[in-house]
């Protein structure tokens, strides 16, 4: 039965907060939680970036592959595109279903792996993969699941955590990346970060997660027949990349009249960036 939108939003709030709690470390536990529960009222960017590479949303078939908590699917549902979720997570499953209840969407939401998708063959034309790769069991059968899915010429929008980040963007913490996993995972725990009590069943070590080399995994990708683009290059190049601290824009000034800001985007992009933003374009 279909729950009333204001009874879906207090279930909404009921079943989240469980899987929030092992993160109670942050200083902004407070306004992440609030992002969390009106999720899909936070995804202009995220909006804003697949429109750029697959153009107008309205009718653009879109798997949502590892739907979290369903903040993207709905706000994508929302903008009129034809969407299905899909998130390996049952719980998840049910707050994305809660989640679009409290706008009077029936939003198709699917429980399964993604190196096994319940989907037929060039079914889309985008997939969207964020926050997803380093957590499955293999990378390399998800990017053939993805590739299978979409058809020729679509379009897949992922993040990919870099194996030499030098600040975590799971555990906020400086520097491990740089440390053998088992110092690391000890550093982790010292220092109260860990999910063990948390929700998850899965509990996910940081040895257990696949974080990649930026052309380690543009090879990756090449042999399911995708062309990857960095996107936040493409914004380099367009001058649209933004730099919120001024010290930074400063230096990108000087090193473009030096013909060097890309080169130096690169650098930064192997040695140091948390996380890649990647468009991969299926042949």
């Amino acid at each position: 039965m279909i729950m009333s939108a204001p009874a879906a939003s207090s279930e909404l709030e009921r079943a989240i907060d469980p899987w929030l709690t092992h993160m109670r470390w942050r200083r902004d536990f407070a306004r992440w939680r609030e992002r969390r529960i009106n999720q899909e009222a936070y995804q202009s960017e995220r909006l804003a970036r697949l429109e750029q590479i697959a153009g107008r949303l309205d009718g653009l078939r879109v798997l949502d592959l590892g739907a979290g908590m369903g903040g993207f699917a709905v706000a994508a549902a929302l903008r009129g595109a034809r969407v299905v979720a899909c998130e390996y997570n049952l719980a998840y499953c049910w707050i994305t279903t809660l989640r679009a209840e409290r706008h009077c969407l029936s939003l198709p939401v699917i429980n399964a792996a993604g190196e096994a998708l319940p989907l037929p063959d060039s079914a889309f034309d985008a997939v969207v993969c964020w926050d997803v790769i380093e957590h499955v069991q293999s990378p390399d059968e998800v990017l053939n699941e993805i590739a299978r899915v979409l058809r020729p010429g679509g379009v897949a929008l992922m993040t990919v955590i870099n194996r030499r980040a030098w600040i975590d963007p799971h555990y906020h913490m400086r520097g491990i990346n740089w440390l053998p996993r088992s110092w690391a995972e000890w550093l982790i725990a010292r220092r109260g970060r860990a999910k063990q009590g948390a929700a998850f069943r899965d509990m996910q070590r940081l040895s257990d997660m696949h974080y990649f080399e930026y052309h380690a995994f543009v090879a990756l990708a090449a042999r399911h027949g995708f062309n990857v683009r960095d996107l936040r290059e493409d914004d380099l190049l367009r001058g649209t990349l933004y730099s919120p601290k001024p010290v930074r824009r400063i230096v990108r000034a000087a090193l473009r009249r030096l013909g060097l800001e890309r080169a130096a985007y690169r650098l930064q992009r192997d040695w140091y960036t948390s996380m890649f933003e990647l468009g991969l374009i299926r042949q």
